[in-house]
């Protein structure tokens, strides 16, 4: 079964409950800062997790102390609800910094 691209007005609606997610192009991404180097590597090993659940790996990116996530659905060529319950997901783990 295919996954299908959200709409604009869909993607719009999502991003109400998802804080700091920002849409570019057919991608969805936030940045996360931790007290150190530590603290990110341990919230990049939590996201990983719940993307193997998913079985929806996000781009990530580690910069010392800060990760920029990126989701998209490539098979798709956009954003699906899978992008979205995993950013949700995600939000709701509880470490998640508020930036």
């Amino acid at each position: 079964m295919p996954v299908t691209r959200l709409t604009e007005a869909q993607i719009q609606d999502a991003l109400k409950t998802l804080a700091g997610w920002a849409v570019k192009g057919v991608q969805m991404s936030k940045q996360y800062a931790f007290k150190d180097f530590m603290e990110a590597m341990a919230f990049v090993t939590r996201v990983a997790g719940l993307a193997e659940q998913a079985d929806h790996h996000p781009d990530i990116t580690i910069r010392y102390n800060r990760v920029i996530l990126t989701l998209s659905t490539h098979s798709a060529g956009g954003l699906t609800e899978k992008d979205m319950a995993l950013a949700r997901q995600i939000e709701a783990g509880g470490s998640v910094p508020r930036c």
